[in-house]
């Protein structure tokens, strides 16, 4: 299992939304390992937040909304993109979530760093952003004045508590459910209608372990280009083990 995880802030650009963060020391190691007394093997990985996007920018509950970088966004993202070029990052495999603000800001990074375009590309659900519920699409100021702030901070940032669930007559209910891109997965019972980072990191663990964890032990030099909450999952099961 992976045993150890240091996380380095490699660049905050210009203050922007987009945060990097380089994995120096994810470190593989089994029983065997640690009965023939022999040395972690250290992997490297970059971790890409997505730019501002639309929804970000007018302070709403986005979620799996399918939102768009904002003008702001997108320059994020070309800085994010020139900051790995000049410190000479290379990748071989990328992965990012189904959701565009993801999609767009990975496009533009690899832009400039893979400008042959020979990185291999996935998407996958199951790198999306928390799910909101019922909050999609509310602005997050006069949420926190409807139901209290304290109300909204534990819908927001607990563990294990998720925000009211979306139900069938929402707004964006439709929207999120009949999208063709999910025509694959997740399953029906999979489908999540709210979440808290518990929840969250259930969904985003199975594509960790079983596609991109391989790909590290191969020898990948792989970037992710997704969402705050998924991504943080990721880091806070790393932290854990």
């Amino acid at each position: 299992m992976y045993t150890s995880f240091t996380k380095q802030f490699v660049k905050t650009i210009e203050q922007s939304r987009i945060w990097c963060t380089t994995s120096k020391n994810i470190s593989h190691k089994n029983n065997c390992d640690i009965a023939k007394g022999s040395t972690c093997k250290t992997y490297k990985i970059v971790m890409i937040r997505h730019g501002e996007s639309d929804w970000n920018k007018k302070n709403l509950f986005c979620g799996w909304y399918d939102a768009s970088l904002s003008s702001k966004g997108v320059e994020e993202a070309i800085s994010a993109g020139k900051t790995l070029k000049q410190r000479c990052y290379e990748f071989d495999v990328a992965h990012t979530s189904v959701l565009k603000r993801a999609e767009d800001t990975l496009c533009n990074i690899l832009n400039l760093v893979d400008p042959k375009n020979s990185c291999t590309v996935h998407k996958n659900w199951r790198l999306n952003e928390r799910h909101y519920g019922s909050l999609t699409g509310l602005n997050k100021s006069e949420t926190a004045k409807k139901y209290g702030e304290d109300k909204v901070k534990l819908w927001r940032r607990s563990f294990d508590i998720p925000p009211p669930p979306m139900e069938v007559d929402h707004p964006y209910y439709c929207h999120i459910k009949n999208d063709p891109r999910y025509v694959d997965g997740p399953s029906e019972c999979e489908f999540p209608t709210h979440e808290s980072l518990k929840m969250t990191i259930q969904r985003t663990l199975p594509y960790w372990d079983n596609v991109i964890v391989p790909q590290i032990k191969n020898g990948c030099r792989i970037i992710i280009a997704a969402h705050g909450n998924s991504l943080r999952g990721i880091i806070k099961h790393l932290d854990s083990e």
